[in-house]
């Protein structure tokens, strides 16, 4: 069993398969501080001064001892434009490896086979044959 999930383990898919987590959770961070850091002050500020991480709806005030309840749709909205920006990055990566995949697909491998001689062309080769023979 230890054998099998050795090789399960190192198959190169599977490998694959973590870096790409790793890296995704590794973009995921910069795409979130890109939102979080860099376009939402400068829509908040375009929309007047908005913060969107502190929009919220409160629901129940918060006092000393109980804490406040509130639906805080800002923090969604920045969420759902994290999420935007991953997916089209990703559909703009997957597009280009296609188009590569595409290009490498449209290259022949091998020249094309000349076309075949026509009736005349081989008549003519068989009158030249017979020439040479005599």
């Amino acid at each position: 069993m230890l054998k099998e999930f050795k090789a399960f383990a190192m198959r190169g898919n599977v490998m694959d398969l973590a870096v790409g987590v790793i890296i995704g959770g590794a973009f995921g961070k910069i795409v979130a501080s890109l939102v979080n850091d860099l376009l939402m002050p400068i829509v908040g500020m375009l929309l007047g001064g908005v913060n969107f991480a502190e929009l919220k709806w409160v629901i129940t005030p918060g006092t000393e001892e109980i804490a406040e309840a509130a639906i805080r749709y800002g923090a969604f909205i920045q969420s759902i434009v994290d999420f935007l920006i991953v997916a089209f990055s990703i559909f703009m990566i997957i597009r280009a490896i296609n188009a590569t995949k595409k290009k490498e697909e449209e290259k022949p491998d091998a020249p094309p086979a000349p076309p075949e001689p026509s009736k005349e062309e081989v008549r003519l080769g068989e009158i030249r044959d017979i020439l040479k023979a005599k």
